[in-house]
């Protein structure tokens, strides 16, 4: 029996009193010369053996004997003795891979990894507090980390789970005694050729749990060693991004942007039994977009638990729930959006037979919206007509749900369109290719989602035939390489509030933010589209629409509350700030389920990934022209929950903010409109025709029938492939 002798070094943090912890010393066992030349990589007759050291031993290097027989075999020395002190991460990594690969069996795999979790040394119960857990994690992990003298990393780690704990030595074998350049360098895409289950890639649950912990884990030793950085310069550790923190108890902000944001998430009561008194009287129904003020979507939501017809959601539902609401009987519907979410309200009425409910909108200026603007420039009718110049191949329009319902219907009579949504472009897409041979698709106006989804069907040419049929079961990597050439994208379509995510942003939330959950609008921009896919991938985020980002955190809440340990969340929410009332309202409705006095504490954090002197945007004025973003004033500061970052990109809308609480109660307190006083405030009803003489409002509801004809059966109607295929000629 003979020991790996491993040197101490001198520590100076003070953070913790290292001679208390118990250190490692590894017993090799080791096999006679020829033995051990079978495979001399890393044989094992028991692999490793611990023992614990009381003495004061001030760093923790751990090295398994497959590493430090490799080092006395490529050093050529002859004493077992001799320390690997030169051996850098690179070399530790490609030696631990060796020995995993080594084992064929994919169970040795695993029972190599639990002796590994043997091998931790004890974590000491005072160092399991909230300021060392790993976040993002199935089971419940501990990292605490120190500098010493030299600027050498040590690592300690603990977890519930004993996979885990495997998970933990390994990394702590690589980087314990690193430099901080090394602990930065290693990825966890470093990680997966060790073979172990839970780095292979595979979809299911625990796989995906596994991978989920190896990353996180890494992501935390990295923030930990930037912080001990930071703090050994003397400088301080950057500056958070403003936070909403949820539990069951209530809510706390953190900064003064999500001090602003949570001022009406408890909203005034009289203010509610009023605007319920008046629904109710007067039969009025109230669709909402997730983007409104928190003024308004804190009464609202509060409202809508007295009177059934209130609701909020993304824009596709918004006139689904007002036929809803006047099939119930409602004689009005008040629409708080944009003037295109309106226009289709009142479009989808008329055409399901509801023309006598009026529809209000909540201003009488024109509320515009960005892309919908571009959809309906010079820019944008000139790409149509470049798509409806494609004679010798079939095309199609797909567009953004976004748009007006004018720019659909001449659209529609240029080049047969079929609407889509953030959730569902993607199989539209792939659907529409498949059904048709030699097909083009457009798809517009937002340059950032056309952008994202052309990098979504390259990184697809990457994955194998398996994988492709995983999104799309008629396709494979030839399919998808021979559709590239034949989709295109508007280039000159953005949302102002989603363009906001550009590189500062994801600079920040990679530095800072590294083991959040992660959240994001397909809009946003391509660098935040592909930090958000990479976490979608580990399960540690989602893209999407808002409803689908609502529900990534409902789902994860529902899992950590399932746990029964207590956890803290955090979640980047990389959209619209004016959603969070609905994440809110949401997510205390599950924490505050829990009714066990034993039950775990389970905490979310909701940040908001804007700039720390974020401004406001107020119209300047009342004309209508000023609706348009360039006429707002830059005010300093935070009003009414809104923020835009000094570049000029908003974390809210400066469109959305312009329906207010005062203005619903003045238009509910005015209906039924005798007097015609709110003509302005009429959603607009298209009586006027196309260019080729037919109904604005039918032919520019036809795209979007297809879309939910889609959505139903999963195939394009027969309707809109025989436009197609006609290649438009009675179109045009």
């Amino acid at each position: 029996m003979e020991f790996v002798s491993i040197p101490s070094r001198a520590a100076s943090s003070p953070s913790m009193n290292v001679s208390s912890i118990p250190r490692l010393n590894f017993l090799l066992n080791r096999e006679p010369t020829s033995q051990r030349r079978e495979n001399p990589v890393c044989y094992y007759k028991s692999c490793l053996h611990l023992r614990f050291s009381r003495k004061p031993i001030s760093r923790t290097r751990f090295f398994c004997s497959a590493v430090a027989s490799r080092i006395i075999e490529s050093s050529g020395s002859k004493d077992p003795t001799t320390p690997a002190n030169d051996m850098t991460t690179e070399q530790k990594l490609r030696l631990l891979v060796q020995e995993f690969q080594s084992l064929t069996d994919p169970l040795d795999r695993v029972r190599r990894l639990l002796h590994y979790a043997e091998l931790l040394p004890p974590f000491e119960h005072s160092l399991k507090c909230a300021h060392n857990r790993v976040p993002g994690c199935t089971s419940r992990v501990w990292l605490h980390v120190e500098m010493d003298g030299d600027s050498k990393l040590k690592f300690l780690a603990d977890s519930d789970s004993e996979v885990i704990k495997g998970f933990c030595a390994c990394l702590i074998l690589l980087l314990d005694g690193a430099t901080p350049g090394e602990v930065m360098a290693l990825k966890t895409e470093d990680l997966e050729a060790l073979s172990i289950v839970g780095l292979s890639g595979k979809k299911d649950g625990s796989s995906r749990s596994r991978a989920n912990s190896w990353h996180n884990v890494l992501m935390t030793m990295q923030k930990k060693t930037k912080e001990m950085l930071a703090q050994a310069d003397g400088r301080p550790w950057g500056e958070l991004f403003p936070s909403l923190i949820i539990s069951s108890e209530g809510i706390q902000a953190k900064g003064s942007y999500a001090e602003a944001q949570a001022r009406f998430l408890l909203p005034d009561e009289l203010k509610i039994m009023e605007l319920v008194k008046l629904l109710e009287e007067k039969k009025i129904g109230v669709v909402a977009h997730f983007y409104m003020d928190p003024e308004v979507q804190g009464v609202l939501t509060a409202a809508q638990k007295l009177w059934p017809h209130i609701h909020m959601s993304d824009s596709l539902v918004m006139a689904d729930s007002a036929v809803k609401m006047a099939k119930s009987g409602c004689k009005f519907i008040t629409v708080l959006g944009v003037d295109f979410m309106s226009e289709n309200v009142r479009a989808i009425l008329d055409h399901a037979g509801y023309p006598e409910v009026g529809v209000y909108r909540m201003s009488n200026e024109r509320i515009g919206c960005s892309l919908a603007d571009a959809a309906a420039s010079a820019a944008y009718i000139d790409y149509l007509a470049t798509a409806a110049a494609s004679v010798h191949s079939p095309s199609l329009h797909v567009v953004y749900i976004n748009t007006s319902l004018e720019t659909k219907a001449y659209s529609h009579e240029v080049v047969p369109t079929i609407t889509c949504t953030s959730s569902n472009v993607m199989q539209t897409i792939l659907q529409a290719f498949s059904e048709i041979n030699d097909l083009h698709v457009w798809y517009g106006p937002d340059t950032y989602m056309g952008r994202n989804i052309m990098d979504l069907l390259n990184q697809m040419t990457l994955m194998s035939d398996e994988e492709i049929a995983e999104v799309h079961p008629k396709h494979n990597r030839s399919s998808i390489a021979s559709l590239i050439p034949r989709f295109h994208y508007f280039q000159e379509g953005t949302c102002i509030v989603h363009h906001l995510f550009g590189h500062e942003v994801v600079t920040k939330i990679k530095e800072q933010y590294c083991d959040a959950f992660l959240t994001a609008h397909f809009e946003v921009p391509g660098e935040m589209f592909s930090l958000a896919m990479e976490a979608k991938r580990r399960g540690t985020g989602v893209v999407g629409s808002t409803q689908n980002i609502l529900d990534f955190m409902k789902e994860r809440v529902a899992e950590a509350i399932d746990r029964n340990a207590d956890d803290h969340l955090q979640f980047v929410l990389g959209t619209e700030s004016g959603m969070v009332t609905s994440i809110v309202a949401a997510l205390q409705k599950l924490l505050s389920s829990v009714n066990s006095d034993n039950a775990a504490k389970v905490t979310v954090e909701i940040i908001f990934p804007v700039s720390s002197d974020s401004i406001t945007r107020t119209p300047s004025s009342s004309s209508s022209k000023d609706s348009d973003l360039f006429k707002f004033q830059v005010v300093p500061g935070v009003a009414s929950g809104e923020g835009c970052s000094i570049h000029g990109d908003c974390a809210s809308c400066p469109y959305m903010k312009m329906n207010s609480l005062d203005r619903l109660m003045d238009v509910c307190r005015s209906l039924p409109d005798e007097t015609e006083s709110l003509s302005a405030f009429k959603a607009r009803s298209f009586s006027l025709q196309t260019p080729n003489g037919k109904p604005i409002a039918d032919v520019g509801c036809e795209p979007i029938l297809h879309m939910r004809h889609f959505q139903a059966t999963k195939r394009l109607p027969e309707t809109l492939i025989h436009q197609i295929s006609f290649n438009g000629g009675h179109f045009r």
